[in-house]
C-alpha cells in the first residue's frame, strides 16, 4: 500500500499496518516501479520488518530526505530509512548502518578537477539536494565554496547538466549514471565522505526501535540484508 506526501491517506487500522517513509530522492535505495508502487532496497527491508511484526507495510513516499525529517514528529510515518547525521539525531534514533554509500562529485570532462580535496575553494559553486545527507555534511565541512541548494538530488544533477554550478555533489551511483547518459561529464574517483544509511524512528518509539534493531542485527548476521542490497544494485 502506498500513499504520497501530496495525498496522505489515513491509516485504516493501526493494529495491522506499519507506516514506512520512503525517500524516492535517493535512487540507490528506492525507486518508483512501472506500476507506480515504490520498490528497491528500503522497500524490501520495510516489508521484512512489517512481516516480522505481523503487520502490512504502508508506504508514504517523499521526494527528499529533508521532508521525511520534517515530518518526524507529525505522526505521518512510523519507520524511515535515512543517512545518519548529528542534526537528524536531535529528533530521530538510528540503528546501526545497513549500507554505506559514497559521496562524491560530478564535473565536466574537460575541467581541471581531479580530487574532492580541491572542492573547497573561493568562487566554486557546488550543486546539492537541499537537506540531503551530503548537503548537511558539506555545510559543516566547507569553508570557502558555496552550496547551491536545489529541491532534490536529481534537481542538483539536472541543474549542473544545464550549466548551473561548477559541479554537482551527491551519491556516486546516480552521478555515474548521469555521466554515462550525458557525454562531456565524469565523476571524480575519490569521495568526500561515506554516508551511513540506517533505519530510524522518532525518539518516543523506544520499544519498536529496540525490536527493529534486533531484526537488523539478525539479518546482517545471516546475510539477508546483503542479499537484498546486492540483488538490487545488480539490477540497477
Amino acid at each position: 500500500m502506498m500513499t504520497s506526501l501530496e495525498n496522505p491517506m489515513p491509516v485504516t487500522d493501526e493494529e495491522t499496518t506499519l507506516r514506512f517513509a520512503i525517500n524516492l530522492g535517493n535512487a540507490v535505495l528506492a525507486k518508483t516501479l512501472p506500476d507506480g508502487q515504490p520498490g528497491g532496497i528500503t522497500v524490501e527491508i520495510a516489508n521484512k520488518i512489517a512481516a516480522q511484526q505481523g503487520k502490512v507495510a504502508q508506504f508514504v513516499t517523499y521526494p527528499t530526505a529533508g521532508k521525511v525529517v520534517e515530518d518526524a514528529n507529525s505522526d505521518r510515518w512510523d519507520v524511515a530509512f535515512l543517512a545518519i547525521d548529528p542534526k537528524r539525531e536531535e529528533v530521530l534514533r538510528f540503528t546501526r548502518p545497513y549500507i554505506t554509500i559514497e559521496g562524491t562529485v560530478l564535473v565536466k570532462e574537460d575541467s581541471h578537477w581531479q580530487s574532492v580535496s580541491e572542492m573547497d575553494q573561493a568562487n566554486v559553486v557546488i550543486n546539492v539536494g537541499k537537506g540531503a545527507a551530503y548537503d548537511l555534511f558539506l555545510t559543516r565541512e566547507l569553508k570557502q565554496a558555496a552550496l547551491n541548494r536545489l529541491p532534490s538530488s536529481q534537481a542538483a544533477i539536472d541543474a549542473f547538466l544545464n550549466g548551473e554550478g561548477d559541479m554537482a555533489a551527491g551519491i556516486r551511483q546516480p552521478l555515474e549514471h548521469a555521466a554515462k547518459e550525458n557525454s562531456g561529464y565524469r565523476v571524480l574517483s575519490d569521495n568526500f565522505g561515506q554516508i551511513f544509511q540506517a533505519i530510524c524512528l522518532p525518539h518516543k518509539n523506544e520499544k519498536l526501535f529496540s525490536e527493529i534493531s534486533t531484526y537488523l542485527s539478525k539479518w546482517q548476521e545471516n546475510g539477508a540484508i546483503d542479499e537484498i542490497i546486492n540483488r538490487n544494485l545488480a539490477e540497477a
